[in-house]
């Protein structure tokens, strides 16, 4: 049974940094994009960052480019969401979702699998 599970989350004051990660059991997804997004309360869920399946390709939404980075380690079938100088509107619900594809985007109805969510909350 495939599963991804997030973990990282939490509470971190404004400015500051979160490591999130989604490991993967049940096969590997080693040819496969794989994405972030984020669900607020009261708000549908919107895309975050994606990495395609070697990790030479990467794109982020405009909320978070220049301060979050994505990143994969193939062999621990893990992907990774480091956030950097967070602000209070990043929290949300973080999701990790395999794509379908071997690049990704940003249209969440492409991927097959997503992980339980983990919660990052930032205070100001």
């Amino acid at each position: 049974q495939v599963q991804l599970v997030e973990s990282g989350g939490g509470l971190v004051q404004a400015g500051g940094s979160l490591r999130l990660s989604c490991a993967a059991s049940g096969r590997t997804f080693n040819d496969n994009g794989m994405g972030w997004f984020r669900q607020a309360p009261g708000k549908e869920r919107h895309f975050v960052a994606v990495i395609s399946w070697n990790g030479g390709m990467t794109d982020y939404a405009d909320s978070v480019r220049g301060r979050f980075t994505i990143t994969r380690d193939n062999a621990k079938n893990t992907v990774y969401l480091q956030m950097n100088r967070v602000k209070p509107e990043d929290t949300a619900v973080y999701y990790c979702a395999v794509h379908r594809g071997f690049r990704g985007n940003s249209n969440s109805d492409e991927y097959n699998y997503w992980g339980q969510g983990t919660q990052v909350t930032v205070s100001s």
